[in-house]
């Protein structure tokens, strides 16, 4: 599975998008189940994280720096310019916003691995990215939105995502850590539980798309006016993330990360904030998954254009 996950996630999309098809009474009945399964993808994740490491990882400030550069300095001036372009609807270019200005926190690390970037460090500022995100993501829709429009993205969803795909699951890791540290049945644990991370991608992603792929039966309308932006902001910020990557100097696995990170958006976790919308924004979770699509057949891309950017 570790070997062939690219092809597993593109079989998962495609398995997704053929139940939602077939089968749309089920979407709206799948929905319930994404936030538990992206948790127990998160625990997962965190798992490979040890709390020590992650303390280093802290000092790490040349690295931090960049990542976080790239995702909330280098990311909002990109997408300021591009929204002057956007598709008219409040719905889409809330769903645009909602995607594009949060940084991903899962697959990220593994398609960084792929092309030769520092998954560890990447992995250990997973909380970090999280963190940050849900603090300043309302804001910056404050700022591309207006208050009004604004005001649609409700506090609770966000508090609930930091409380249920961030604190529990990395007190649930860092709780594991500490019996397997002190229990050979908390070792084999952490380890069968390690083995579970592309599995449950894979759940994860055909959860995902399932659900809200009934919602495309009238066709795909002005959702496909969005595609072509995700795909220029992957091709923009492929040269970003090089540039700050130089910027701070960084070594080559690093550098790789940098881009990795600057140009994949948290798509899985910011869905629940964009199903807890109000209904006349229920497009906008549409707009959120189709950048997964997009997003997904890119990175096969960058897998194999980053290691020539940084060689």
């Amino acid at each position: 599975m570790q070997r062939h996950q690219v092809v597993i996630y593109l079989a998962a999309l495609a398995v997704g998008a053929l139940a939602g098809w077939l089968a749309p009474a089920a979407g709206p009945g799948l929905e319930p189940a994404i936030n538990p399964v992206l948790a127990a993808l998160l625990y997962v994740t965190f798992l490979q994280v040890p709390a020590a490491e992650l303390g280093r990882s802290l000092r790490d400030g040349r690295f931090l720096g960049a990542a976080l550069a790239v995702n909330f300095v280098v990311v909002p001036l990109v997408v300021a310019a591009m929204s002057a372009f956007f598709p008219a609807g409040q719905a889409l270019r809330l769903g645009m916003l909602l995607v594009l200005l949060a940084p991903c926190v899962d697959y990220v690390i593994v398609f960084s691995g792929l092309a030769g970037g520092s998954s560890r460090r990447l992995l250990a500022a997973t909380p970090l990215l999280l963190l940050a995100q849900m603090i300043l993501l309302p804001g910056f829709l404050f700022l591309f939105l207006g208050a009004d429009l604004a005001r649609s993205v409700r506090a609770g969803p966000f508090l609930e995502a930091f409380l249920v795909l961030i604190a529990i699951p990395l007190a649930l890791a860092w709780l594991t850590q500490a019996w397997a540290a002190r229990h050979a049945t908390g070792r084999r644990f952490a380890d069968a539980a390690g083995t579970a991370m592309v599995p449950l991608m894979a759940a994860t992603l055909a959860t995902v798309v399932a659900s809200q792929t009934p919602k495309l039966h009238g066709g795909p309308g002005p959702v496909a006016s969005v595609v072509p932006f995700f795909v220029i902001f992957l091709v923009v910020m492929a040269l970003a993330g090089l540039g700050v990557a130089r910027l701070f100097r960084l070594d080559v696995p690093a550098g790789r990360a940098v881009v990795f990170t600057g140009a994949t958006r948290n798509s899985l976790v910011v869905l629940p904030l964009a199903l807890a919308l109000p209904d006349e924004f229920a497009v906008a979770a549409v707009v959120v998954v189709t950048q997964t699509l997009v997003e997904v057949a890119g990175m096969v891309w960058y897998v194999r254009l980053v290691p020539r950017l940084l060689p």
